[in-house]
Parts: structure tokens; C-alpha cells; sequence
């Protein structure tokens, strides 16, 4: 070889460059810079966030106004709101099924390849995530129960049903608060969070945070809105400080910190809910959010979700968000001082869950950081 020639790199193998397809959550086509007026709709990521939002709400809404007429006529569910396992079974199915139709239509019209997987629910390792969930949601209620048992502040008895009454209910309340898993993850920690991520600044989210405050100033009468304002406060100095870094991840934080508050506010239209409750709400959020970068799907939060609302409605019989239900395996009772008992809120309103939500967020860093993060997927 003369010492002016330079070796030429062996070219890739065909085989290997046919299997580098794209990741499943990217556009079916390469985006490209709109122009003229094309960037008002469309930006770098496609459709800009605030027009996807635009589509889906209102989808959503017809969606399961449709769902919810269609099964009233076919008398599958009635508008007394009775808490027994099977009506809630089927009143959950219709934000969920409304969810899944409105977010489809919106990822075909965006192109997203994958779907409706484009929306947070990629990633390794999902049945194992997934499954993880279900088991940290029973131990970790199950710890916040005892705590409370400890202190006195709840007394727990045998409810009186038959081991196959038992069976059915434990069956029809577990397919019940999966849907409620599926829809309220679904909603907050992947369709919301994934779009709002991409199209989210310090100001906007700052803006967001301004309009949920002022909604609750204006209609709430009692101390619940303090839940929210907590949230949105403790946000502000870690998103400002993620912003002058100009963080990589900043957009996804600052998404997590809307949803998060938002998670909270919707909750306050529960009946028997306290502040503590709703700050818990909107806390657990961002636990769940910190699942999603983590582990790189929202599978984690959707199994925790489903099993903390089984085990605490289902399991121990105490009120859920303010709500008691019926055909629980034990009977609840809180006793004592409110603020730790957590009166007709449930244990969600007692002092207790902020600790339990503090060590879950430590167990969840533990067992997934320290240099196995996976990045969140992105749209």
C-alpha cells in the first residue's frame, strides 16, 4: 500500500442496515420544517402539541358521552351511582373505552407509528414493570394500613360474605380498577404527559399552573385547593432551575409537574376529600411520573395504580378518595384525631400517606436509577 492511499471502511452488511428500523414511537415520516403558514399546526415533532390537545379533548368527550348514552339505553349500567363491584366495573369502562378511541384517532393523525404504544407505553421490560406495579401497590397500601392500625386510627372487621361472593367480587373489582388504572395512567401519565412534554416551556407551564390556581380559587369553598397550591409551588423552584440549565429533560419535568397538578385538581370534585388527600393525589402523580422516566413506560404506574385502589377498597374496605364502596373483604372504620385517621376522605387523607409516598418515591430510585434510567420515549 503506497503511504498516500487510505484504507476504505468495509461497508455495512446489507442484512444489518434493513433491520435498523425506526423507533416505534416516531413519526411514519421524517419530519420536516413547515412552511409559509404550516408552522402555525406543525412543527419539528409534527402536529404541535396544543392542536393535539384540541383534537382530543373534545374526541374524548363525545366518545364516551356516546358510550355512556349507549349503555344506559341497553340498561348495562344506571345514573344512581351504586358503588357495587359490577356497576363500577361497567361505569369505568366508558371513560376508558372513550380514551383509547380519542387517543387512536389522534395518533393516526399524527402518523405516530405504533399507535397508541407511542404514547408512553414503549419501552423494556413491560409485563415485568408491570406486574412490579401490582406488587408494590399491595405492599405499599398494605403499609399505610398498618400505620394506621398501629396508631389506632382505624378499626378494621370481618365483612360477612361467602367465599364465592368473595371470589366474584375480588374478580369484578380487579377488572374494575384496572380500567381505572388504564384510564387515569392513560390519561395523565401517557397521552398527557407525552404530548405536553414535547410542546411545554417554563412560561407555558407556569401559565397552566396560573389557570388551575385560579379555577379552584374561584369555585373551591373549602380547604382542598391547598393540595394543588402545595404542588404547584413545590414545583416552581426545580422547573425555573431545569430551565436556566437548559436540561435536556426539563420539557418532560415541567410536564410532570402539570399533570401532576392536574391529577390533583380532578380530584377535587371527589366527595369527603381534605387537602391532604388532594396533595397526596397530585404527589403520587409525580411518583408515577418519575416511573415513566425510569422505567420508560407508564406499565409500572398502571399495575400500582390498579392494585393500591383494589387493595383499598377491595381488600381493607376503607373509603377510596372520599367514595365507600360494597362488597369488600374487610370493613374499615377510621377512629381518632382526622388528620391521621383520615376521616371520609380514607387513608389517602391522613398524614400517614405522605410518608408512604416519600419511601415509595426512595424505593422507586433505588430500584431503577442509579444508572439503569431509561429515557422516557418521546413523540
Amino acid at each position: 500500500m503506497e503511504p498516500d492511499e487510505t484504507p476504505t471502511p468495509a461497508a455495512e452488511p446489507e442484512s444489518e442496515v434493513a433491520l435498523a428500523a425506526p423507533p416505534a414511537n416516531t413519526p411514519l415520516s421524517t419530519p420536516v420544517e413547515p412552511s409559509g403558514a404550516g408552522w402555525i399546526f406543525f412543527g419539528e415533532d409534527g402536529l404541535r402539541s396544543g392542536w393535539s390537545l384540541a383534537i382530543f379533548t373534545p374526541l374524548m368527550i363525545l366518545l364516551s358521552g356516546a358510550i355512556g348514552a349507549a349503555m344506559l339505553a341497553l340498561h348495562l349500567i344506571d345514573q344512581k351511582g351504586h358503588q357495587g363491584a359490577l356497576s363500577s366495573l361497567l361505569g369505568e369502562l366508558i371513560p376508558f373505552l372513550g380514551l383509547v378511541g380519542a387517543a387512536a384517532i389522534v395518533a393516526l393523525v399524527e402518523q405516530r407509528r405504533g399507535n397508541l404504544l407511542a404514547f408512553n407505553l414503549t419501552g423494556p421490560h413491560r409485563v415485568r414493570h408491570f406486574f412490579t406495579g401490582i406488587g408494590a401497590g399491595f405492599v405499599a397500601l398494605s403499609a399505610l394500613i398498618g400505620g394506621l392500625k398501629a396508631g389506632g386510627w382505624i378499626t378494621l372487621t370481618t365483612a360477612t360474605w361467602t367465599m364465592p361472593e368473595l371470589v366474584r367480587n375480588a374478580a369484578l373489582w380487579g377488572g374494575a380498577f384496572l380500567l381505572v388504572g388504564c384510564f387515569e395512567e392513560g390519561m395523565f401519565r401517557c397521552y398527557l404527559q407525552a404530548t405536553i412534554t414535547r410542546g411545554i416551556n417554563l412560561w407555558w407551564a407556569i401559565g397552566w399552573q396560573a389557570v388551575l390556581c385560579g379555577l379552584l380559587l374561584m369555585r373551591s369553598k373549602g380547604t382542598e385547593g391547598w393540595g394543588v397550591y402545595a404542588i404547584a409551588l413545590l414545583g416552581l423552584a426545580p422547573c425555573t432551575w431545569l430551565h436556566l440549565r437548559q436540561a435536556e429533560s426539563a420539557g418532560f419535568w415541567q410536564a410532570a409537574w402539570i399533570t401532576s397538578s392536574l391529577f390533583g385538581f380532578v380530584h377535587t370534585s371527589n366527595n369527603g376529600e381534605n387537602w391532604i388527600g388532594i396533595f397526596a393525589a397530585a404527589a403520587i402523580g409525580f411518583v408515577f411520573c418519575v416511573s415513566v422516566k425510569l422505567t420508560g413506560s407508564a406499565w409500572w404506574a398502571i399495575g400500582f395504580h390498579a392494585a393500591w385502589d383494589w387493595t383499598e377498597t377491595f381488600f381493607y374496605g376503607t373509603a377510596d378518595s372520599g367514595m365507600a364502596a360494597q362488597g369488600s373483604y374487610l370493613a374499615a372504620k377510621p377512629d381518632g384525631n382526622v388528620l391521621f385517621s383520615g376521616g371520609a376522605d380514607g387513608p389517602e387523607g391522613s398524614l400517614l400517606v405522605i410518608a408512604v409516598i416519600l419511601l415509595l418515591l426512595v424505593t422507586l430510585i433505588a430500584a431503577y436509577g442509579r444508572g439503569r434510567r431509561t429515557p422516557a420515549p418521546s413523540l
